[in-house]
């Protein structure tokens, strides 16, 4: 028997749905909570730094595009760029941070708009993280000689959950009408989209070899940090879930909603870099060889808080050598690692021999993974 094979990404696509939405049309296009202004809405978009966004949803109601119909869009796209069809993929690994179903999973519903006959499938649920625990199972299937060529794809439909009608008439509004900062805050940060990459055990021109894709998981260490399904003072309590009360206690509990604990959140960015320098360390990550770094930060001000902790350390990338799409198309979770590397393939400023890290820290329970391009 023969060994791994290497594994290339030969194709990347990106897909945004609708026209882009500035910071002054936000709260026009999502509605208002008991029809007044956000009272965090200007502080968050100065603390994100977003200044355009996607939406699938229009300020009506009326949906352009399913999660899953965005991702079968990116598929398509970095099929197109490897020169291959859908009917040419054996494995289809699909991400999100909340599918358009509680069940099936996301890949059976990509793959039934993607179409191209049987193939392989597999889904993964969590928060950003997801994208690259997909992409280590196509990666892995086509280094193993499982299939010749796989896609992993990632799409957010996050402004559905944004709905004024989401949270009015829950313990996540007062009686003054204001929504609380736990929740308001990720109304002006996440939008919709989709990524996707194409991997195959040969180069195409413009490939980039994958060197290794690792994920690593603090959940023993920390409690949720951006979750949904558990209201604010019962997400650590597994008997306290929305299973247990029905989903008509758990609405009113704001339970439902996607929240996020800003305090814990400072916390576990310190984790996130501790597990950078470990790999540093451990010679797993050599910053001095890195000629693009793409890290996923869901505001200008954790890129900030990063590389305040990083800069002192040899573990710090020059930030002229930093690039992300953060401003222009907004944080689509687990999309983000994708549209920014279609972004930057498409930029022409990758050369043959370049090397290419990619970090995607997830808040969900504390996660962060990395994986190592190399421009062939």
């Amino acid at each position: 028997m023969g060994g791994l094979r290497d594994g290339y990404i030969t194709g990347a696509g990106a897909f945004l749905p609708g026209p882009v939405i500035g910071n002054e049309q936000m709260e026009d296009h999502l509605g208002r909570i008991a029809g007044r202004d956000s009272l965090f809405g200007k502080k968050a978009l100065r603390w994100n730094g977003v200044e355009g966004r996607h939406y699938a949803m229009a300020p009506d109601g009326a949906v352009s595009h399913s999660n899953a119909e965005m991702c079968a869009l990116a598929v398509r796209a970095a099929l197109e760029a490897a020169g291959l069809e859908p009917r040419d993929l054996g494995l289809l690994a699909a991400a999100t941070t909340q599918g358009d179903l509680l069940a099936p999973g996301h890949a059976a519903q990509v793959h039934g708009e993607l179409g191209g006959g049987p193939m392989e499938i597999a889904s993964f649920q969590s928060v950003c993280g997801s994208s690259l625990m997909a992409a280590k199972t196509a990666w892995l299937n086509v280094r193993a000689g499982e299939h010749e060529a796989a896609a992993a794809c990632a799409g957010e439909f996050s402004s559905r959950w944004f709905r004024p009608s989401f949270y009015e008439g829950t313990a996540l509004v007062d009686e003054k009408g204001r929504l609380r900062p736990e929740a308001d805050f990720l109304r002006f940060t996440l939008s919709d989209g989709a990524g996707a990459i194409v991997i195959e055990p040969k180069p195409r021109p413009g490939a980039l070899r994958i060197e290794f894709i690792d994920v690593v998981s603090l959940a023993d260490r920390f409690e949720p940090c951006m979750w949904a399904g558990a209201a604010i003072d019962a997400r650590t309590d597994a008997h306290a879930f929305w299973a247990r009360v029905g989903p008509g206690q758990a609405f009113a509990d704001g339970a439902i909603a996607l929240l996020q604990d800003f305090e814990l959140l400072k916390r576990v960015i310190r984790a996130w870099v501790g597990v950078y320098l470990q790999k540093v360390d451990e010679g797993r990550i050599k910053p001095a060889e890195v000629d693009h770094c793409l890290v996923h930060y869901s505001a200008k001000s954790l890129r900030a808080e990063i590389v305040s902790l990083l800069e002192n350390t040899a573990g710090m990338v020059p930030e002229e050598k930093w690039f992300s799409v953060l401003r222009q198309s907004g944080n689509v979770g687990s999309a983000s690692i994708w549209l920014m590397l279609d972004a930057l393939i498409r930029s022409g400023k990758v050369a043959r021999g370049q090397k290419i890290l990619c970090v995607v820290p997830e808040s969900g329970r504390a996660l962060v993974g990395f994986m190592m391009l190399e421009a062939v």
